[in-house]
């Protein structure tokens, strides 16, 4: 190990914009780097690039910060107190992580309309959902999937957190909010708008009607809005939720994703992108992570939501404490479209910004929930383990669902596997929890969502520890 300014003496070299990168994370904070030497194992790479192209040769520089400090204060430290989801495993937490470790496949041919006539007829769609009990009769009637899975994710979450039925009272609803976003909104409303079927309910179009239907069911009057941010939706969420606790403006807030896709229109779209596995002799089989014979990823739906609040709101109220979250970042790889950077390295600084975010260093680091789809470039870019060849991309909703797994993980010490590897990729050299479920204490996670545009997020979990 080298003293970073002795690097650069020792390095003469060095190329400009990599000297002018290390000084500037001098200035920043201490750092010892090990140059040009490998990674010790459990630890994530910090890529220094020149940002000048695409193209441009890059060095790696390996940096070990000196133990960051967490945040400390009460009021700005956030817990997760409860979970709700909507998935094709049904809508229990319990159950859908006991699918996963079982390495169970949520996929199926789609029968919910005639798919006979596009290239991919099958995915992660959901049956057997039921709103009873959480939404009444006449509002459901109205109301689109997307709508709805917010508005059961939703409360459950909240039964989850000893808020249920008449305990929400007891909380103060002016510093209560609703932060979901979605990638696609209300698409069957809108597929029937576009034929004339429903311009009374051309509303429900809108992104922001599954949070703000929720807050008035609840009387929610905290911040209220959606954000959509194709598959890295939920993580931005759970990333301003937590910043809106941090900065005073909310005691609770109720956050995460939520998808309904499953239309013509909305298969059509991505059939049309070229993004869907079209392996419909094999569905079970056709989301294959880090495989060599992997294709195209399997849309899925659903929706996965948090109940976050500050730690001091929490203990206040003796409220059921799940994990803490730590912390977060998101960026833009400025790249492309709908293919992200092949070398990953916006991936790697929204890694190392949600790091510092957290007040983590990276050896803390032993668990990375990925989000890597089974596309032929998004797998190799981004070099982390995955669980979606199980339950279908989710879209909007896939970081939510991603977060619930990740605190499973956290809470059970068991780590889902990543089904379908079958021939795995010759440069992959990390654990990918193949095929089957491993037991695993975990110090640090980080969940990871990546979408179309080059949205790029991550959070971080970790045991709550007063």
């Amino acid at each position: 190990m080298y003293d970073c300014a002795k690097a650069l003496n020792l390095h003469p070299k060095l190329p400009s914009n990599l000297t002018m990168e290390l000084q500037t994370l001098l200035q920043s904070k201490p750092l010892l780097v090990t140059l040009f030497k490998p990674l010790p194992k459990n630890s994530l790479p910090v890529l220094v690039k020149s940002p000048e192209h695409i193209t441009t040769t890059r060095r790696q520089v390996y940096a070990f910060a000196s133990p960051p400090k967490r945040e400390k204060d009460p009021k700005k430290r956030v817990v997760v107190t409860g979970m709700g989801l909507v998935s094709v495993f049904g809508n229990n937490v319990d159950t859908y992580y006991d699918m996963l470790l079982a390495g169970e496949s949520g996929i199926t041919l789609i029968d919910k309309f005639d798919a006979s006539k596009f290239s991919t007829r099958f995915g992660g769609q959901i049956r057997g959902f039921d709103s009873d009990g959480y939404i009444d009769a006449k509002t459901d009637r109205r109301l689109d999937d997307c709508q709805r899975y917010c508005i059961v994710a939703g409360k459950r979450a909240l039964k989850d957190a000893a808020l249920g039925g008449n305990e929400v009272s007891k909380i103060d609803k002016d510093r209560a909010g609703v932060l979901v976003g979605t990638s696609m909104g209300g698409v069957t409303v809108f597929a029937d708008e576009v034929i004339g079927n429903s311009h009374h309910l051309r509303h429900l179009i809108w992104y922001q009607m599954g949070p703000a239907m929720l807050a008035m069911d609840l009387g929610f009057m905290g911040p209220n809005y959606a954000i959509s941010a194709a598959c890295a939706t939920s993580n931005f969420c759970f990333y301003a939720a937590a910043n809106h606790i941090r900065e005073g403006n909310a005691d609770l807030m109720i956050a995460g994703g939520v998808e309904a896709s499953f239309i013509p229109f909305g298969i059509a779209i991505f059939s049309a992108c070229g993004l869907l596995s079209k392996r419909n002799n094999d569905y079970k089989t056709a989301c294959r992570p880090w495989d060599q014979d992997r294709e195209g990823f399997v849309l899925g739906e659903g929706a996965g939501v948090l109940v976050m609040e500050s730690l001091e709101h929490a203990m206040k109220r003796d409220a059921p404490i799940l994990v803490e979250y730590l912390g977060g970042a998101v960026n833009c790889d400025a790249y492309h479209i709908m293919s992200p950077r092949s070398d990953g390295f916006c991936v790697s600084s929204c890694i190392r910004s949600s790091l510092v975010n957290a007040g983590v260093s990276v050896e803390e680091v032993n668990y990375i929930n990925a989000h890597a789809t089974s596309t032929l470039i998004g797998d190799v870019a981004e070099i982390k383990a995955l669980k979606n060849s199980m339950i279908g991309h989710g879209i909007g909703a896939a970081g939510g669902l991603e977060a619930i797994a990740t605190i499973k993980a956290i809470q059970t010490g068991w780590l889902h596997p990543s089904i379908n590897q079958f021939n795995q990729e010759p440069q992959i050299e990390f654990d990918t929890v193949a095929n089957q479920k491993q037991q695993h204490e975990i110090n640090v996670a980080i969940s990871n969502s990546f979408g179309v545009g080059g949205q790029n997020s991550v959070i971080a979990f970790s045991p709550f520890k007063p």
